[in-house]
C-alpha cells in the first residue's frame, strides 16, 4: 500500500510540473520609472586649466546614452582658505575654472546648487608620485599575442596611496576603469599592465597594434575617489557580489551621484614597436 501511494504521489508531482512547464506568463520588468537624480563629475588637478563639473542627470534604461547636460547651476570650488572661487558654465552642464589650479596635500569643497538643491563634497589632493616609465609588453591568450601599456612607478611607503590609469590609443579613449591601491605593495616598485578584453567585434578598434600612439594619463587620487572608480568598475563587469549592480560609491553629500576628486596627474606617451 505504502509502495502504490508514493507512485501515485509522484505521477501527481510530474503532472504538476508538465503543467506549470506548458504555461507561459510574460512577466514586465518597469525600468523606466526611477526617479531621476544629478549626477556630478567634478576634479580638479595640479595641471592649469583642469578644473571642470559636468552636471548630468540619470536617465531611464531604454534612453539614448547622450550628454544631458543641465543648465543654470551655480557650482564653486574653496580651498583651505576658503576663498570659493564660481566656475562659468561653458556649454549646457559642462562648467569650468580655467585660471584654477589644484596644489597637492591642498583640501578643496565642492558646492553645487541647482533648482533649490544644494550638494557638496570634499577632497583632499594626494601628495605628487613620480610616473617612472611606459612602454609595450606582450601577453598570450589563447595562444595569440597581444599587445598592451605596462606603467612603472614607486609606490611611498608609508601612507595610503590609490592610483588611476587612463589610456588613449591614437587618441581615442579606452573604456576599462583602471584603478589600484597600495594596501599589498606598500612602498615597493610597482610594475602594472593595463590588461582589458574585448570581444571579436571590438577587436579592430581596442587592440593595440605596430604604430600606434599609446598615451597614460598617471592619476594619484584621494582613497574616497579610489572606492568610486573601483565599485563602478565592479559594477560595470559584473564582479560585485550583489544580484544586481547597485551605485557607486560617492564622496558627495545630498544624494546626487558621482564624484568629486582632487588629484595630481603626469602623462606619458610611447609608439607600440
Amino acid at each position: 500500500m505504502v509502495y502504490r501511494s508514493s507512485i501515485s504521489y509522484v505521477s501527481c508531482l510530474f503532472c504538476a510540473v508538465l503543467l506549470l512547464c506548458s504555461c507561459e506568463k510574460v512577466i514586465q520588468l518597469d525600468l523606466n520609472d526611477s526617479v531621476a537624480k544629478y549626477v556630478i563629475e567634478a576634479v580638479i588637478a595640479d595641471q592649469p586649466g583642469s578644473c571642470r563639473v559636468l552636471l548630468t542627470q540619470t536617465k531611464d534604461f531604454d534612453e539614448n546614452n547622450t550628454f544631458n547636460g543641465i543648465s543654470g547651476a551655480q557650482v564653486t570650488i574653496s580651498d583651505n582658505n576658503g576663498n570659493p572661487q564660481t566656475l562659468l558654465e561653458t556649454s549646457a552642464g559642462v562648467y569650468e575654472a580655467l585660471s584654477l589650479t589644484g596644489f597637492s596635500l591642498h583640501t578643496y569643497l565642492l558646492t553645487v546648487k541647482v533648482s533649490g538643491q544644494v550638494y557638496t563634497a570634499t577632497s583632499t589632493m594626494p601628495a605628487r608620485v613620480r610616473f617612472d616609465s611606459l612602454y609595450i609588453s606582450e601577453r598570450s591568450f589563447f595562444d595569440e599575442k597581444n599587445k598592451f601599456a605596462t606603467v612603472f612607478y614607486n609606490d611611498p611607503a608609508g601612507q595610503q596611496n590609490a592610483y588611476r590609469f587612463i589610456q588613449y590609443v591614437n587618441g581615442v579613449k579606452e573604456k576599462t576603469i583602471f584603478v589600484r591601491d597600495d594596501d599589498a605593495n606598500d612602498g615597493r616598485p610597482i610594475q602594472r599592465t593595463l590588461l582589458y578584453f574585448y570581444d571579436d567585434n571590438e577587436k579592430e578598434q581596442r587592440q593595440i597594434k605596430t604604430g600606434d600612439s599609446v598615451r597614460v594619463d598617471f592619476l594619484n587620487i584621494a582613497y574616497p575617489v579610489y572606492k568610486y572608480w573601483y565599485s563602478l568598475g565592479e559594477s560595470s563587469t559584473g564582479d560585485s557580489q550583489s544580484a544586481t549592480p547597485g551605485n557607486p560609491v560617492t564622496n558627495i553629500q545630498g544624494g546626487a551621484l558621482g564624484y568629486f576628486s582632487a588629484h595630481t596627474v603626469e602623462s606619458k606617451t610611447v609608439v607600440v614597436p
